[in-house]
């Protein structure tokens, strides 16, 4: 197996301290390493040679620095000259992964995501692969929904189609991009409807068969880029042609396109996050006595369910609050109310209109 770590996310919902020149897959948010360490981490039954990230242009140094050690081949960072969403990157890495054997199967995972059961992760991606060996399917690692959350897709799971060890697979029934909050809420009762984590398994050259389907003007400049693989042309070739993709996510582009029965749904229990909010931060990560998560030198009285980021030689002190949010960087400092952090994002659509949009 091969795996592609997508790293090219410019996320503003952890802001101030994931900003567009160094979003949250490149900061120590959920451990004392990068989220993209942690990443890397994950997969380490994987030989580093089996291990491609792709990232865009603006972050590449980013990548390389922080891959280093783990001795990926700087031949395996793929590098995306234009923002064209996941159908073409994916697209783009398959073409890499499909090189030397388009029966090679490749998994998708993304480097900003927190997953604290790293052996489960492990055992599911390998029941993937086993699947997309054998029947050459579509295969999705799934998680159950644990509250009606507005900002992620979901998937409706089928009928039972067989057990792999403890592990049950299921068919496909369809997506749902992130509903109503009643529609979600009605979703969580039904227990039909798991959170679409994007972790997908399928064989490079399967998924391309598909491009060519669903996206024919997208494979027809993938298949440009191809041709120039391996030569002195290819950098220029992708960037000529890259750009020129139809912008659109894997799940729009190729997914709800392709037919439900190609597709197989492999629920697992990984501790996963898409770290979207600081809110979700809190909910994911170990909190003390109070109920504060605290990353930071802190002082506090009767403050509680804080969460409270810093400079470990700069002090905060709290007096007081509770259901807060605090994040103090060099240059901004953030407070607002836990259950309202999902409102960042609109703080910083508000910076650029301002003298402060360099902060963004």
């Amino acid at each position: 197996m091969k795996a592609v770590i997508l790293a090219g996310g410019t996320g503003s919902r952890l802001w101030p301290l994931s900003r567009k020149a160094t979003p949250k897959q490149f900061q120590k948010l959920t451990g004392n390493k990068t989220m993209l360490q942690e990443t890397i981490e994950r997969i380490g039954f994987l030989k580093p040679a089996d291990i491609y990230i792709s990232t865009n242009g603006e972050y590449k140094d980013i990548v390389v620095k922080q891959s280093r050690p783990y001795q990926i081949p700087l031949k395996n960072i793929i590098v995306e000259p234009a923002l064209r969403d996941t159908a073409p990157c994916i697209g783009l890495a398959a073409l890499y992964v499909a090189e030397t054997n388009p029966n090679e199967v490749m998994s998708i995972i993304y480097a900003d995501h927190l997953i604290q059961n790293k052996t489960e992760f492990v055992e599911k991606l390998k029941i993937a692969e086993k699947i997309a060996l054998k029947e050459n399917t579509l295969n999705i690692i799934e998680v159950k929904a644990k509250f009606p959350n507005v900002n992620l897709g979901y998937v409706k799971i089928g009928k039972p189609l067989k057990e792999i060890g403890d592990t049950q697979i299921y068919s496909f029934e369809g997506f749902t991009e992130k509903p109503t909050y009643e529609k979600a809420r009605k979703f969580l009762q039904s227990y039909k409807y798991l959170w679409n984590t994007g972790y997908y398994v399928w064989k490079a050259g399967t998924i391309l068969n598909y491009y060519k389907t669903h996206q024919p003007n997208t494979y027809k400049h993938l298949s440009a880029i191809k041709k120039a693989i391996g030569t002195k042309n290819e950098s220029k070739t992708i960037e000529k042609h890259y750009p020129l993709c139809d912008k659109i996510s894997i799940d729009y582009g190729i997914m709800e396109k392709v037919n439900p029965k190609v597709v197989r749904i492999i629920p697992a229990e990984l501790g996963w996050s898409d770290v979207g909010t600081w809110e979700s931060i809190m909910e994911e990560l170990p909190r003390n006595k109070k109920g504060n998560l605290v990353k930071a030198a802190h002082l506090g009285i009767d403050s509680s369910n804080t969460l409270i980021y810093g400079n470990p030689n700069k002090l905060i002190a709290t007096i007081g609050v509770d259901n807060l949010v605090i994040v103090d960087t060099k240059d901004a400092l953030l407070i607002c109310r836990k259950d309202r952090s999902q409102d960042v994002k609109k703080l910083v659509e508000k910076l650029k209109t301002t003298k402060y949009k360099d902060l963004t």
